[in-house]
């Protein structure tokens, strides 16, 4: 199990409602197709990081006793990822409603059920893991608690912080690896400033900032990595942030230097965007290398540089 992740966290059923458009405040859509997906954005992850390739990756989870549960399961298992389930009698599987427009937007509103029930005892042994990824969909107490044990053990901790919300700096202290967006970047900063500031400010050795269509942009100790995205046509942006996640930490976890796995996590996210669901548009791992073997990134990264605010030394 040398190079294995071990994702912590949420796994929900989607319920995803295609329209033309993401209903205002008060205001009623009609939509057209309606199907389920698995989700959440542990699951998510851990489809992402085992199909990315050569980690071997297992999951703790919580769901209900219930059929909600059975396609879930059943994903996380097909994609090869071996799970740790603390069955909920008292809580319903998680499930997410997700609006999803013609532009590829969308809106979720989750109700996490039984993700709610996982506390800081049920993380499994970490003898033979490489890293650990967490979100914030499960308790922050018990988060935090897995952090600390993963450092304890000397094992990596890689934190996607999402949803956005304000972090303890205790739990910060024990991430290795913080992955975010632009929006749960300012929430964790909570100050008004450049994205490079706000990076260099956090106090962790890697912070990884997606931007969504321009790319994504890492401080390493003092150093900075940019990786423009890859152009494609987007049908679905759900799973993209998770995508990116689970591959960047399956590649950390294989030993790949961190521009390089950044390279394979956008490679893999924008593949995302142009299939629907959250799992299942999860990219292939050859799929992924296909892509990568046939792009070049000089054409986004001035573009990409200049809307960090980054000039070259």
């Amino acid at each position: 199990m040398m190079g294995s992740v071990l994702v912590a966290g949420s796994a929900n059923l989607d319920y995803v409602v295609r329209a033309e458009r993401i209903p205002g405040p008060g205001e009623t859509v009609l939509g057209r197709d309606f199907r389920t997906f698995p989700g959440g954005k542990g699951a998510n992850q851990a489809v992402a990081a085992a199909r990315a390739g050569a980690a071997p990756t297992r999951m703790l989870l919580a769901l209900g006793d219930d059929a909600l549960a059975v396609p879930v399961e059943a994903s996380l298992r097909a994609a090869g990822v071996e799970l740790d389930i603390r069955r909920q009698h008292a809580h319903a599987t998680g499930v997410a409603f997700i609006c999803l427009s013609d532009g590829a937007e969308n809106a979720i509103t989750v109700a996490p059920g039984a993700n709610t029930a996982l506390v800081a005892d049920d993380l499994p042994d970490l003898a033979g893991v490489d890293t650990l990824l967490l979100q914030l969909e499960t308790p922050l107490d018990a988060v935090a608690a897995w952090a600390a044990r993963a450092r304890e053990a000397g094992v990596r901790v890689a934190l996607n912080a999402a949803p956005a919300r304000a972090l303890p700096e205790a739990l910060l202290r024990n991430v290795d690896v913080l992955i975010v967006n632009e929006g749960e970047l300012a929430m964790i900063d909570g100050q008004a400033g450049d994205l490079i500031g706000a990076l260099q400010r956090l106090p962790v050795p890697v912070a990884v900032v997606t931007l969504g269509a321009a790319g994504c942009i890492a401080r390493e100790g003092t150093q900075l990595h940019l990786q423009p995205a890859f152009p494609v046509a987007a049908v679905d942006t759900t799973a993209a942030g998770d995508t990116f996640c689970g591959v960047l930490v399956a590649a950390l976890a294989q030993g790949e230097a961190l521009p390089a796995a950044m390279r394979a996590a956008a490679a893999a996210s924008a593949l995302a965007c142009t299939a629907l669901g959250a799992q299942s548009s999860v990219p292939a791992h050859a799929d992924v290398e296909t892509l990568l073997l046939g792009h070049t990134d000089a054409a986004g990264l001035d573009a990409l540089a200049a809307s960090c605010g980054w000039r070259a030394a």
